[in-house]
């Protein structure tokens, strides 16, 4: 069955999406659809196990509250490829 679903968002949004829908050859529904059944079965909190190791290295860094990572990231790059 069927249910009509109303969602919210910016214009341009739906129109890119709506492009994307008809280069494939569907509808903007359709997409909704497929991307909410696609969520449904792959739910990361069940599909994903963390491993013995993983838990045993949680924590173990502890990094200042005001740490940028992205901005950590750029510096290094930087650096590196000077």
């Amino acid at each position: 069955m069927n249910t009509k679903l109303t969602l919210k968002m910016e214009k341009s949004r739906i129109d890119r999406a709506k492009e994307y829908a008809e280069k494939r050859k569907t509808s903007l529904s359709s997409l909704v659809e497929r991307y909410f059944a696609f969520l449904a079965d792959n739910d990361t909190e069940t599909a994903i196990e963390i491993t013995p190791t993983v838990k045993k290295l949680s924590g173990v860094l502890e990094l200042e509250s005001d740490f940028d990572l992205k901005d950590e990231k750029r510096k290094r790059l930087l650096e590196k490829y000077k």
